[in-house]
C-alpha cells in the first residue's frame, strides 16, 4: 500500500480521533489507530470498545488497498511537530514494515495487521430511528447540562446525559441528585420518540469534534447511537438502566420570585466565600424588600464574610442556604444578564431560569438547598 497526504490534514484527523482512546486499554491494539485505504479514501479509526470514532479523508497517489495499525501516541506527536508538507506512506503488505517519507527526512516503523483490530459489535438495523440535527442543537444541549452530570458509580444512570427524543423536540437532562438541568430545543423535529443516556466521555468528544459541523445525522438503535457528518462517524454505547423521572422533581409552586443581576451575584459569592467554609462552601442567603444578603463563615478559623446586593424580590422574607460552588456553576452556565430564581422555603429546591430563553429553547435548573445550623 502507498499513499500521499498533507501533514496538517492528517494531523487534524488523528488528533480528533485520538480523543476516544483511553490512557490504559485492556487490549494493547487499542493503543493504535486503524488505517484503512480504499481507493483515494483513507479512514482512521480509534476505539475504546464502548465508543468508536472514524475520520474520513482524501489522499493522493493511492496504490493498493488494505488496513494497518500504527501507534496513536507516536503518530500524533510526530504530526504535531511536522510543518505543512506532503507525506508519503509506504506499507509492505506482507511484513507491515512502514516507511513515512517527507521532503527532509523519513521514518521507519512496524505496523500491525489491521485484521487484529477488534471489529465493533453489530446492532440490529431494523428498528433504528434516524433524523438530522443541527450540530448547534447537540452542542448547546451538552454545554447546558454537562456540569450537572453525576459521578457516583452506584448510580450509573446519572453519570451521563439523558437525550429524551420527542417528535417535535429534543430534551437534554442531567442530574447528580443535588442539582438538575433540563434543556429543551425545538429547532429540530425528530419525528419519533425514544430516549437514551449518553455517557460523559462521548458527550464531551461529540461536543469537541462535531462543534464545527453544520449538521449531524443521528441514528439510534436499541443499544447504541451513531453520530455522522461529512468527515466523522461516531458510534457510542448507551448507559444501561432507566433515568429518573426528571419532571416529578421539578417544583411547580415556588411563589417567591428573585430576579438578580447574574454577574454581580457571581462576583459577590466569590468574595464572600473567601471567608467561608472551604469544605462545603455554604452561603446563607436572606432575601427581603429587594435586598439580598449573603453571609458565609468558618467557625474553625473565626472568619466570616457578609455582603448585601440590590435585587427584585417578590414574597415573604426568606433565609435559605446553598452551596456556593453549585450555585456558581448554574449562574455561570446561564448566559442572560439576569437570572430568575423561584423559591418556596428553606427545605425545598430552588428553580433557576434565564430571564429570557433563546428562540426554540427552554432552560430550567434546580438546586437543592443546604441545612443552615445556627
Amino acid at each position: 500500500m502507498k499513499f500521499n497526504v498533507a501533514s496538517k490534514t492528517l494531523y487534524s484527523s488523528l488528533s480528533a480521533v485520538s480523543k476516544v482512546i483511553n490512557s490504559k486499554n485492556a487490549l494493547t491494539v487499542l493503543n493504535n489507530f486503524l488505517f484503512t485505504l480504499s481507493g483515494p479514501t483513507l479512514t482512521v479509526r480509534a476505539s475504546d470498545m464502548e465508543n468508536s470514532l472514524v475520520a474520513t479523508l482524501d489522499v493522493m497517489g493511492a496504490e493498493g488497498e488494505g488496513s494497518f495499525c500504527l501507534d496513536a501516541h507516536r503518530m500524533v506527536d510526530l504530526l504535531k511537530e511536522m510543518p505543512p508538507q506532503e507525506m508519503t506512506f509506504e506499507i509492505d503488505d506482507n511484513t507491515f514494515e512502514t516507511m513515512i517519507v517527507y521532503p527532509n527526512g523519513e521514518f521507519k516503523t512496524m505496523a500491525i495487521d489491521g485484521n487484529e483490530y477488534p471489529s465493533p459489535e453489530a446492532d440490529d438495523d431494523a428498528d433504528r430511528i434516524n433524523f438530522t440535527c443541527p450540530a448547534s442543537v447537540a452542542v448547546s444541549g451538552i454545554d447546558n447540562t454537562v456540569f450537572a452530570v453525576g459521578n457516583d458509580e452506584l448510580r450509573p444512570q446519572m453519570t451521563g446525559i439523558l437525550w429524551d427524543i420527542k417528535p417535535d423536540r429534543i430534551i437534554f437532562v442531567a442530574t447528580d441528585t443535588r442539582k438538575l438541568v433540563r434543556y429543551s430545543n425545538s429547532a429540530v423535529e425528530p419525528g419519533a420518540a425514544c430516549s437514551f443516556i449518553l455517557p460523559l466521555k462521548p458527550a464531551t468528544v461529540l461536543r469537541n469534534i462535531f462543534g464545527k459541523e453544520e449538521s449531524i445525522d443521528i441514528s439510534i438503535s436499541k443499544k447504541s447511537v451513531t453520530f455522522s457528518s461529512a468527515t466523522y462517524r461516531f458510534d457510542c454505547r448507551f448507559i444501561k438502566g432507566m433515568f429518573p423521572d426528571y419532571n416529578r422533581v421539578i417544583p411547580q409552586n415556588n411563589d417567591k420570585i428573585l430576579t438578580v443581576d447574574r454577574q454581580m451575584f457571581i462576583n459577590a459569592m466569590r468574595r464572600v466565600t473567601v471567608f467561608g467554609n472551604g469544605g462545603n462552601g455554604l452561603i446563607r442567603f436572606h432575601f427581603d424588600q429587594n435586598i439580598a444578603t449573603l453571609i458565609a463563615q468558618d467557625s474553625s478559623y473565626g472568619t466570616s464574610g457578609r455582603e448585601t446586593l440590590s435585587c427584585d424580590y417578590e414574597g415573604d422574607p426568606l433565609t435559605i442556604g446553598f452551596g456556593a460552588p453549585y450555585l456558581q456553576e448554574i449562574f455561570s452556565t446561564i448566559s442572560t444578564p439576569e437570572v430568575i430564581v423561584k423559591l418556596a422555603d428553606p427545605s425545598r429546591p430552588a428553580v433557576c431560569l434565564p430571564s429570557e430563553n433563546q428562540p426554540d429553547t427552554d432552560l430550567l435548573m434546580i438546586l437543592m438547598p443546604m441545612n443552615i445550623i445556627d
